[in-house]
């Protein structure tokens, strides 16, 4: 969705969310390609649906959609329709999002996470990290720790087995960020469903 021209607060007002023209949009991000502007263009949180909508009218198709995705949000039917369409997912919140407004404790303190992270002498981070990267997804990660920014680097020198790799899969699944604050009977989105597209 788009918001009126203005001042933007967060949660938005209601009446100041509107319709996205995708085309529009679209077409002046690959404007901005064509001029040296940017290397690259791309999307976040685009559900294979509304991905349909870009490809349809672009003639440069978006290089990277930055998600939500961490193993209790794996969104694999994304991953697939991206692998197939040549678009790079990018991980946001792989380890959860603890401590934020919107995010969960569930990764860090997952019990199969832990298991795993013990028997292989890691941390429950690094098996979320690693996972991610052996699933082919760019990876963003936050901190401002030294020795956290470290660990997060030492994923490449060790790999998960099959059975691990198995359990991680069989997380139950469901999104943590439902974007609530931008539905309203007024504007494009009416629901959760309707936003994410049944994505859920």
């Amino acid at each position: 969705m788009s918001m009126k021209p203005g001042a933007i607060e967060y949660p938005p007002k209601t009446e100041d969310i509107i319709p996205m023209d995708f085309k529009s949009v679209w077409e002046a991000m690959e404007d901005c390609q064509r001029k040296g502007l940017t290397k690259s263009i791309g999307v976040s949180n685009f559900t294979p649906k509304k991905l349909d909508q870009i490809l349809a009218c672009a003639t440069i198709p978006p290089a990277v959609n930055q998600v939500e995705l961490n193993p209790y949000w794996q969104q694999k039917k994304l991953r697939d329709y991206c692998k197939a369409n040549g678009i790079t997912v990018a991980a946001f919140s792989p380890l959860g999002a603890a401590g934020t407004s919107w995010g969960s404790s569930r990764v860090m303190e997952s019990e199969v996470l832990n298991d795993i992270a013990k028997a292989k002498g890691k941390s429950v981070a690094q098996v979320c990290l690693r996972w991610e990267y052996e699933q082919g997804v760019a990876i963003v990660a936050k901190s401002y720790n030294k020795e956290r920014m470290k660990q997060n680097l030492e994923i490449f020198d060790w790999g998960l087995n099959e059975e691990e790799t198995k359990k991680i899969g069989e997380i139950p699944q469901s999104r943590v960020h439902l974007g609530e604050e931008f539905i309203s009977v007024t504007g494009p989105f009416k629901t959760v469903e309707e936003l994410w597209d049944g994505e859920l």
